[in-house]
């Protein structure tokens, strides 16, 4: 039975009975939680219709069609995501490590790194896979759970296989849909390469001898019965969203009626019924409503106007949420939008309001930091075209570099730089001090080349040259 992919494990051709069995168990995998990936993907889109969140109360049927944007899906995780700011990889002394120059910026690994991230928190787990390159050494690419999926083995603590789509081309089949024409399976030894020949799929078997699968996630929160994490978006954040869009729709239609307050007009002829009733719009913007006594009952006409609707009891539900939203997700009520009394008003009162969120970009860079470093392993390993237990010490001791995730401004960070090089002033000719004072990596180097040109320049005066 052909997946949701268009493939079908036992159709294809070339491809051994093992690889053939895992396919299955990945295609099982990828559409038992494609359903709930997309979910994620549209509340992070801010796609959240009204069907799906309204009770029936104050919402009629008729409403169902309004639109209303929130950001709050995209802010849980962009927020956290923007403080997790990858910097290459450092060696044992602390210095760059030009080994590793070529695979970072030919792979440009700092930009993707964002982008991997924000999947990361938006589905719980994000995937690398590794080439060969003949150019750069090693290809690394990165993939979504919504095109591809791998299988934990909890003995050896890494995925046993996985499966990444490549390349997509036009379905034969439709005209307006798309389909994988390139897929990749990843074992211990191997990559099987799929590729589509209009509806029929053929295997190529390139080995590999890296003894595990060329393929590491990135993985946020996991848990023991969740070794793939969690979502930054899951059940309760998304209850909240939905309280949020639900609220904003009350509180608009809230503020038409309050801009076209209801009015009554009592003791009216019949004809004066059917001109206030066929024009009604006149009689609102109109600033004279004239009417004679009706010469049936006598009466004369009274007019009024019922008391105007108010959105404040929504301003205050949305507070109420903002908070509870913050509470879930590490964010400052500043973060979403709403401003009330919790919003902090002095800079120890921002700091502090941070601090959850800090905390969680730590946790998240250190766990990032031991899969980029086994990711920078794997690499060095296939551009040497050998194993990672070969691999020598100077390549094998590195780690993945982060920028502080509490963001301090280039004055606090100057600052505390001039304070540690008055406790110790060898600090003052490093190139970290250099780097907290605000100077990027290109005015370093323009800086150290100018100091060593002054400095030849006085070493010649003093010569006499």
């Amino acid at each position: 039975m052909s997946s949701i992919l268009g493939i079908d494990p036992g159709a294809v051709s070339g491809l051994a009975y093992e690889a053939r069995e895992q396919l299955s168990a990945l295609l099982e995998t990828f559409e038992r939680h494609r359903e709930a990936n997309a979910v994620k993907e549209r509340y992070y889109e801010g796609k959240v219709p009204l069907r799906e969140v309204n009770l029936g109360i104050a919402l009629p049927k008729g409403m169902a069609g309004l639109e209303i944007g929130c950001s709050w899906g995209a802010k849980c995780v962009d927020v956290l995501a923007a403080r997790s700011m990858f910097d290459g990889f450092v060696g044992e002394t602390g210095e760059p490590v030009p080994a590793l120059d070529l695979l970072v910026s030919g792979n440009q690994m700092v930009p993707e790194y964002g982008k991997a991230c924000r999947d990361e928190l938006k589905f719980g787990t994000t995937f690398a896979t590794l080439s060969a390159d003949p150019d750069i050494g090693c290809r690394v690419r990165w993939h979504s759970p919504r095109t591809a999926a791998a299988l934990w083995d909890g003995e050896l603590g890494r995925i046993s296989c996985g499966f990444a789509v490549i390349a997509m081309a036009q379905d034969p089949r439709s005209t307006n849909e798309y389909k994988p024409s390139l897929v990749n399976i990843y074992t211990d030894d191997a990559i099987w390469v799929l590729s589509r020949d209009g509806t029929r799929w053929y295997a190529t078997w390139y080995t590999q001898q890296l003894g595990r699968p060329m393929m590491e996630p990135m993985i946020w929160n996991a848990t023991s019965d969740k070794p793939f994490g969690r979502s930054r978006i899951k059940e309760p954040v998304r209850r909240l969203i939905q309280g949020y869009v639900r609220t904003i729709a009350d509180a608009t239609i809230g503020l038409e009626f309050s801009t076209s307050p209801q009015k009554y007009l009592l003791g009216v002829t019949d004809d004066q019924f059917d001109a206030v009733v066929n024009d009604k719009f006149r009689q609102y913007v109109g600033n004279i409503l004239a009417a004679t006594t009706n010469p049936e009952t006598g009466e004369k006409p009274s007019y009024g106007q019922l008391q105007q609707g108010t959105i404040s009891p929504h301003v205050e539900m949305l507070k109420l949420l903002s908070a509870q939203f913050g509470a879930a997700t590490g964010l400052s009520v500043t973060d979403t939008g709403v401003v009330n009394d919790a919003n902090p008003t002095s800079a120890d009162a921002i700091t502090a309001a941070t601090q959850t969120l800090v905390g969680m970009a730590e946790a998240l860079n250190d766990g990032n930091a031991g899969a980029l470093k086994t990711i920078a392993l794997m690499a060095q390993a296939i551009a040497g075209q050998t194993t990672i237990e070969q691999l020598g010490e100077d390549q094998t001791q590195i780690w993945a570099h982060f920028k502080n995730p509490a963001m301090p401004t280039v004055a606090q960070t100057a600052d505390a730089a001039v304070k540690i090089s008055t406790a110790r002033p060898s600090f003052a000719t490093t190139d970290v001090f250099l780097e907290m004072l605000g100077f990027s990596p290109a005015d370093i180097k323009r800086i150290k080349n100018q100091e060593r040109r002054g400095q030849g320049l006085a070493t010649l005066e003093e010569l006499g040259i």
